[in-house]
């Protein structure tokens, strides 16, 4: 599958030549003040680039069609959509429909009426990460899919709220879980969020559920991760298909996702991609 095509005076991450991925420290990174404008530039764009995106969820539109937009717009805006050649992956964005958990690749399939669509958008600007995502309706999509994608939003929200200095990440999976368990939903055990800055990918893991839910350590100023949890209709466990990408629930219950980018600051948290 070929790559979609960067221009050269654009800049780029290290692995975007070579197809590796980030370098990750034993350290959960502390980001300078000096440093939070930049983050906050990038967090900015992914959230302009996802918004472009949701407008496109239409019945008809193929998931590449989306891709390919976002590509040219991410680089009219001076970024480099920091999915591309990510250990190999071969597309811009990630687009995830109805059973996909996460890292769907875009393709040649149109969206239905009734789908429901993750995309997920990183770039990469000014030598900085920004990532969010969001799942939106196509057309008519049912009731009880609508109240999956309402109770995802929900759980990131109730998730943010409790963010801020000396609260430990676990936190995070119970607050998570306890909304999910109201809605008869359980939550995908496959994925985590993580921290993010200068690497796509660094400490600290967010674990959204409670199952294995050991990460130590406590929320302190400075530290910017994601939080990003998917609930699921059915069976929370996934399956990966050939393509060593796309991840689907076992049992073909749909899924739903929303994640957003925060900075614990000195008095709570602030939401960078929003």
């Amino acid at each position: 599958m070929p790559r979609r095509s960067i221009p050269d005076y654009l800049a780029r991450p290290y692995y975007a030549g070579d197809g590796t991925c980030s370098k990750w420290e034993s350290m959960v990174p502390i980001v300078t003040l000096d440093e939070i404008p930049y983050l906050r530039e990038a967090g900015q764009l992914a959230r302009e680039i996802l918004e472009i995106g949701g407008k496109m969820c239409m019945p008809g539109t193929s998931t590449d069609q989306i891709d390919a937009v976002l590509h040219e717009k991410i680089i009219e805006k001076g970024g480099y959509p920091s999915p591309l050649n990510y250990s190999g992956f071969p597309k811009s964005v990630c687009t995830s429909i109805n059973n996909v958990i996460a890292h769907g690749i875009p393709d040649d399939r149109e969206l239905q009426d009734g789908d429901i669509i993750n995309i997920d958008v990183t770039v990469y600007l000014n030598g900085y990460h920004g990532d969010t995502s969001a799942t939106f309706l196509v057309g008519n999509v049912d009731s009880r899919g609508k109240e999956l994608v309402k109770y995802t939003e929900e759980c990131l929200e109730n998730a943010i709220a409790i963010c801020g200095p000396d609260v430990p990440f676990s936190e995070i999976g119970d607050v998570i879980c306890d909304h999910a368990d109201i809605g008869g939903y359980s939550v995908s055990e496959e994925l985590s969020g993580h921290g993010i800055g200068r690497e796509f990918h660094c400490l600290p893991l967010i674990y959204h559920h409670r199952k294995w839910n050991n990460e130590e350590g406590v929320m302190a100023p400075g530290m910017a991760f994601t939080i990003e949890p998917v609930l699921c209709q059915g069976s929370p466990m996934g399956v990966i298909w050939p393509d060593n990408w796309t991840i689907s629930t076992v049992d073909g219950g749909r899924s739903a996702q929303f994640e957003h980018m925060v900075l614990i600051t000195e008095d709570g948290v602030e939401v960078l991609t929003k």
